[in-house]
């Protein structure tokens, strides 16, 4: 599949995505923004796909929103500013929803929206080279792409104020020790080790991986009553499964369970 300002392929159930806009230190336009629409839709409505690697092109990840792009707008700045958020939110709102887990390799500097979207994944693997700021504020702007909603449930309430007031910049070494990203590994490394990861999740039970998602959503604002409800319903959704079925079945002939995904 053909894009212009990303790259998607698909091949044994993992989806490789990657932001390709290099020259723009792969910063969203609204056209990166549709594509990346586009992307999160077929990951999500495609049952095949039963994980996500989200990477950039270059020596970047993401430097966040297009500034430039905005600024050539003139007096149509807020509106081809509300349209590229919205967009880039209606994504970000598949990722998080759909079954299958989306892992980030974050090769560079992950700045403004591009640091949003780390904290949006399920899992994060860092080169030790990377760094990461929230960068909004520097320019006047307030924060988006979900930043708001997840760093101060990885961080904390305090220290994401800190972040997004001051754009501390983090080493990689430091967003690991806030819980930003699960590990860090060499430049050189990045990529095995962040497609292993992804690989070893998409031959796993994927419905259960969604059911995960989906608990954890609902936990930030649920009484805890109305949790444990969800969490019964939740796993006998799951023993209906053929690979709840599975998994059953496998711990009691004592074997590696086998997941299709179904």
């Amino acid at each position: 599949m053909s894009f212009e300002n990303l790259t998607f392929e698909v091949r044994d159930g993992l989806a490789r995505l990657t932001l390709n806009r290099p020259k723009a230190a792969n910063s969203f336009n609204l056209n990166l923004a549709r594509e990346f629409l586009e992307t999160a839709t077929i990951c999500a409505e495609d049952s095949a796909i039963r994980a996500v690697l989200l990477t950039g092109a270059g020596r970047m990840f993401c430097a966040g929103g297009d500034l430039k792009n905005f600024a050539a707008a003139e007096d149509q700045i807020p509106e081809r500013v509300a349209e590229t958020a919205d967009t880039l939110h209606a994504a970000i709102l598949k990722f998080v929803r759909m079954n299958a887990p989306i892992v980030a390799a974050v090769n560079g500097p992950a700045a403004g929206a591009g640091m949003s979207l780390v904290c949006m994944t399920d899992m994060a693997l860092a080169a030790e080279s990377a760094i990461f700021t929230m960068a909004y504020t520097a320019s006047g702007l307030a924060p988006d792409g979900s930043s708001t909603y997840f760093l101060p449930r990885i961080v904390g309430m305090r220290r994401a104020r800190e972040l997004m007031l001051t754009n501390r910049k983090l080493s990689a070494a430091e967003a690991h020790a806030l819980g930003i990203v699960e590990r860090v590994v060499p430049d050189d490394d990045l990529m095995a080790e962040s497609e292993n990861l992804a690989r070893t999740l998409a031959s796993g039970p994927t419905l259960a991986f969604g059911a995960v998602k989906k608990l954890l959503l609902s936990s930030q604002n649920a009484q805890l009553e109305d949790q444990l409800d969800a969490e019964t319903s939740a796993i006998v959704a799951m023993t209906r499964t053929s690979d709840g079925r599975e998994g059953v079945a496998a711990f009691r002939e004592k074997r590696k369970p086998s997941f299709t995904g179904a």
